[in-house]
């Protein structure tokens, strides 16, 4: 919908893609699917959850048999973005390396997106 023929909207690191095959065979589901909310200190927040199919208007990236839908709203917001996958001794989740972000808050979960000005983007 926002894309450039022949690139893809969002990238996937190796860690990313494992992780994301490894849930989608452990759930049997055909992929994750990631949207935006308001939310949060920051105005906005990542939403990912597990989806059974894609949506008509649903961008899909599928990269060594791991697939993410994006869904329409946040698409233009996601643009650029590389999704990591990272685990320590105290936590292990998916990381987002997005270009579009202005702020985050301190904890890392709420995000707001440069030209934004009320941080407003409809839900997914």
């Amino acid at each position: 919908m926002f894309g450039i023929p022949g690139k893809s909207p969002v990238s996937l690191t190796p860690k990313a893609v494992a992780q994301i095959n490894r849930l989608m065979a452990r759930d049997n589901v055909y992929g994750l699917k990631l949207g935006v909310k308001k939310g949060g200190c920051a105005g906005m927040e990542y939403t990912m959850e597990f989806a059974t199919e894609a949506g008509p208007m649903d961008e899909i990236i599928e990269q060594d048999g791991a697939r993410v839908m994006i869904a329409p709203m946040a698409q233009m917001f996601l643009f650029g973005t590389e999704i990591d996958y990272v685990s320590s001794l105290l936590e292990a989740g998916f990381k987002f390396n997005n270009p579009n972000v202005a702020e985050a808050c301190g904890c890392g979960e709420s995000i707001k997106f440069k030209d934004a000005p009320d941080s407003t983007a409809p839900g997914t």
